[in-house]
C-alpha cells in the first residue's frame, strides 16, 4: 500500500480551528507548504471544512481539515460553529490558530473548553508573531502565559518563523494518540493459518475486495500468519484441503448462517465486522445493544446508520436486508429510519435502538462519538455484524475468540 492508499479512516485527522482573521488558512498553509485553503484578506473566506488526504512530515499519512471561522455573527455564524464542532467528533489533534497582537478571543475560549471536553490534545498557535515588534523567537518565554501555559507557540505564517517547531510538536502530540491495537493480528502466531470466507456479491466494486477485508489480510500478514481466502461455496473444500486446522474462520457476516455450519465446532470463528468493532473499540457496546433486538416491540422506531453513502460498498444491506431481518426476528410492527455517510441525528431520543454499520469508513474517534451520543441519550446501539450473528443465534459462537466479552453473554 502506498502512502496515497491509506484510508482517510485509518489517517491521523488534524484540524484547524480560529476566528475569523487569525490567519488559520495561511497557517495551514505555512504547515503543508502547498496551497490548501483559500487566503484572501476578506473576514470568514472559508466557509466549510475544507478536507485534504496529504503525507505531512515527520507525520506521514494524515488528513487535514480547515474549518471555518467561528465567530461569525448571525444565523449563518451560528450553522458555521455547528460545523466546527461536528469537525471536532473526528478530530484528533486540534491546532487553535490565534492573532498574537489581539490574543485570546471568547470563541477561541470556548473552543478550548471543547477541547478539554472531548479530551482532544491541542495546540495554540500564535500567529503573526512577525508584527510584535522584535523577533518571535524573544517571545517563546511567553508561552507561559497564564492562560494557555504549555499548549502555546508563537508563529508567524509569513516568515515561516517556528512553523517547523508547530509540525513538530503536533507530531508528538499524534505520537502519544498514535495506538497500536490490531484487526486480527494479536490473534495469530506466526505460521497460523486465518480462513477468510468473502462472498463476491454485487455489493464489492468488481475486480475489488472491500476495504475490511483487505485491511485483515494486511494484518493477518504482518503476524506472519497464512490467509487463505475463499467463497462461502468453496469454504468445505477448503478446509478439507488444509493439513492442520486453522487457528480462525472470518466470514462476511451476510454468510454467517451456512458458515457456521459448514465449520466444525472445535475451530473458532468470527466475522470481518466482529473483528472491526474490537479494533473500532465498540464491541462491547454492540454485543450489549444486540440484546435489544429481542426487547423491541410495536410501534417501536429502530435506526440504521451507515458510515459510507449506499453505493460505496453496504449496497441494499442497511435498507432492504436488515430491516426484513429485525422485522422476522422481533415479530413486532416497527418503524426504521435510514441515515448515511456523515450526517448522524443529534437527538436519538425517538429510537428503541439504533443499529450501526461497521464503520469501517468513518476514524474511530467519530465511531467513539456516536456511541456515547446514544449512550447519553439511553438508547442502545449495535453494529450490523452483532445485530446479524445475533438474530441467526450465532453471536456466543462468534465472540468465543474473545473471552473477556463473551463472559457478557453469560
Amino acid at each position: 500500500m502506498g502512502m496515497n492508499d491509506v484510508v482517510s479512516a485509518e489517517r491521523i485527522h488534524i484540524g484547524f480551528f480560529g476566528v475569523r482573521n487569525a490567519g488559520k488558512s495561511s497557517v495551514v498553509n505555512a504547515v503543508t507548504g502547498q496551497e490548501l485553503a483559500v487566503v484572501s484578506e476578506i473576514k470568514g473566506t472559508t466557509t466549510d471544512p475544507v478536507k485534504k488526504a496529504m503525507e505531512l512530515l515527520p507525520l506521514g499519512p494524515v488528513v487535514i481539515i480547515d474549518t471555518p471561522g467561528i465567530d461569525d455573527e448571525g444565523m449563518l455564524g451560528e450553522l458555521r460553529v455547528k460545523k466546527a464542532r461536528q469537525v471536532l467528533n473526528h478530530t484528533d489533534v486540534a491546532v487553535l490558530v490565534v492573532d498574537a497582537l489581539r490574543g485570546l478571543q471568547a470563541a477561541d475560549r470556548e473552543l478550548i473548553s471543547l477541547f478539554r471536553d472531548k479530551k482532544i490534545p491541542y495546540i495554540i498557535a500564535c500567529n503573526k508573531a512577525d508584527l510584535l515588534g522584535g523577533s518571535a523567537g524573544g517571545k517563546t518565554d511567553r508561552e507561559t502565559d497564564q492562560e494557555t501555559g504549555q499548549h502555546s507557540l508563537y508563529v508567524s505564517a509569513k516568515t515561516g518563523e517556528n512553523i517547523y517547531e508547530l509540525k513538530e510538536r503536533i507530531g508528538q502530540l499524534v505520537r502519544q494518540e498514535e495506538n497500536k491495537k490490531r484487526i486480527v493480528g494479536d490473534l495469530l502466531a506466526p505460521g497460523d493459518v486465518a480462513v477468510l470466507v468473502v462472498p463476491i456479491d454485487s455489493a464489492a466494486p468488481k475486480g475489488r475486495l472491500i476495504l475490511p477485508q483487505q485491511q485483515t489480510i494486511r494484518d493477518a500478514l504482518e503476524a506472519g500468519a497464512m490467509a487463505m481466502v475463499t467463497r462461502e461455496s468453496e469454504l468445505v473444500q477448503t478446509l478439507d484441503s488444509l493439513k492442520r486446522k486453522p487457528r480462525l474462520v472470518i466470514t462476511d457476516s451476510q454468510a454467517f448462517g451456512q458458515v457456521s455450519r459448514d465449520v466444525p465446532g472445535d475451530i473458532l470463528l468470527t466475522s470481518f465486522s466482529i473483528l472491526f468493532a474490537r479494533y473500532k473499540g465498540n464491541l462491547e457496546a454492540a454485543v450489549r445493544g444486540a440484546a435489544w433486538l429481542d426487547r423491541l416491540k410495536d410501534g417501536d422506531t429502530v435506526l440504521i446508520a451507515e458510515g459510507c453513502t449506499h453505493h460505496r460498498q453496504c449496497d441494499d444491506i442497511g435498507t432492504v436486508k436488515l430491516p426484513g431481518w429485525i422485522r422476522n426476528y422481533s415479530g413486532a410492527a416497527l418503524q426504521f429510519e435510514f441515515t448515511s455517510g456523515m450526517s448522524f441525528p443529534e437527538d436519538l431520543s425517538k429510537y428503541a435502538l439504533v443499529v450501526h454499520c461497521g464503520g469501517c469508513m468513518l476514524n474511530e474517534r467519530e465511531m467513539q462519538y456516536r456511541i456515547r451520543q446514544a449512550g447519553d441519550a439511553g438508547v442502545p446501539v449495535t453494529n450490523y455484524g452483532t445485530a446479524i450473528a445475533q438474530m441467526h443465534g450465532i453471536l456466543a459462537r462468534s465472540l468465543e475468540v474473545f473471552p473477556e466479552i463473551h463472559r457478557i453473554l453469560e
